[in-house]
């Protein structure tokens, strides 16, 4: 009798040629994966069809699965159907041109000569970079799990014009709704928004005065709900001014944050109570750092 040969979930994405990410969520809808916290818990359908848990000396414990699987042939094929900007725009009743610029809009794609290229982030959402066969343009394709990401969920909801309410409640549950309630927005820049510090303040009025088109506190393009001080498309750069360095709670606040910029490779631009008395001086610098030209 032939012994059965278990590999990890990461093994078997590599196997299937389908992202780790896109693999787990095939395996939850499939109801051999559960959401634990931040991993995964076997089910008892997954045990059924024999994956199970292994332990390494080195690696620890995790979940594998027999190599030869397959019965997961009909769920895979029906989730490796893939979308294109024109399938989605004609989903949402968009255009195809709106759609790119979208995604591109939440770092998932950019624009290239000629068509749009993938990014890192893309790819981590499963998209798969394409040659059009005639004019050799470049573009992306898209698994069936992007529609339930809750970055393209909020971006589609942004461009139809139905974020507004339901943006603002996510906002108001999210972890940091105690410093979100005793810092009020209420300090009014130049260009309109309300911020929540004269510090914030002057940092909008900055860019806005150096033409540099900016977003207040933007939820970022992951999983996770974590909404940046300010964003700035055009480079997608990301800046977050650091005050109450002195509060541990606010410290701890801060290194999750910034190991949530470090663990997706974002551009980040810190600033400090220092560096907002001297902006004219510091920014442009930073800006320039990441292809963004000023003045």
């Amino acid at each position: 009798m032939m012994d059965i040969k278990y590999i990890s979930t990461s093994a078997l994405s590599k196997k299937l040629s389908i992202p780790k990410n896109s693999l787990d969520e095939i395996l939850i809808s499939a109801g051999f994966l559960e959401k634990d916290g931040d991993g995964f818990k076997l089910t008892k359908k997954g045990e059924e069809n024999g994956a199970c848990w292994h332990t390494h000396a080195r690696f620890g414990t995790y979940i594998v699965w027999p190599e030869n699987i397959s019965i997961l042939d009909k769920t895979l094929s029906e989730n490796k159907e893939h979308f294109n900007a024109t399938n989605i725009a004609s989903k949402y009743n968009l255009s195809a041109r709106k759609v790119n610029m979208m995604l591109s809009e939440i770092g998932w794609i950019q624009r290239y000569l000629k068509g749009w290229t993938i990014t890192e982030l893309g790819k981590k959402n499963g998209g798969i970079e394409k040659e059009n066969t005639r004019s050799g343009i470049p573009y992306v394709e898209w698994p069936v799990t992007i529609f339930d990401r809750p970055a393209f969920k909020a971006a589609i909801n942004e461009v139809q014009g139905n974020a507004g309410e339901e943006t603002q409640a996510k906002v108001e549950k999210s972890n940091n709704n105690d410093f979100r309630i005793k810092f009020e927005a209420k300090h009014r820049a130049t260009d309109g928004h309300f911020v929540r510090s004269k510090a914030e303040m002057l940092i909008d009025n900055w860019l806005y005065m150096a033409e540099i088109v900016h977003a207040y506190e933007r939820r970022l393009p992951i999983e996770e709900e974590v909404y940046c001080d300010f964003y700035i498309p055009t480079g997608k750069i990301y800046i977050e001014f650091w005050g109450l360095e002195s509060d541990p709670k606010y410290a701890g606040r801060k290194r999750a944050k910034k190991e949530i910029y470090e663990k997706y490779n974002f551009k980040l631009i810190e600033l400090t109570d220092e560096d907002v008395f001297n902006l004219d001086d510091v920014l442009p610098k930073m800006l320039l750092k990441h292809g963004v030209q000023t003045y």
